[in-house]
């Protein structure tokens, strides 16, 4: 893992997709300080398209949201409207 990873992000993700996307782009890898079987970190050196890392920051918003207590999701619903 490079030393400087001011220019990253970490995303959850699910295992299977997790590993896909390491074999696609090599600058997608096990989330750095992180379960590596459920996060990767993203480095921002252009060879990751946008629109695939865009999609990667919904897959992890709902894999967080899938994980919280049933009322905590109702909070959020309630406050932003569907979580889709």
């Amino acid at each position: 893992m490079p030393k400087d990873l001011s220019h990253s992000i970490s995303l959850k993700c699910d295992p299977d997709r997790a590993q896909a996307l390491r074999d696609i782009y090599p600058a997608i890898r096990g989330g750095y300080h992180l379960n590596k079987k459920h996060w990767n970190t993203i480095l921002f050196d252009g060879s990751v398209p946008t629109s695939e890392i865009e999609s990667q920051i919904d897959h992890s918003y709902q894999q967080v949201v899938k994980g919280l207590r049933k009322i905590d999701r109702d909070a959020l619903v309630l406050r932003y409207g569907s979580l889709d």
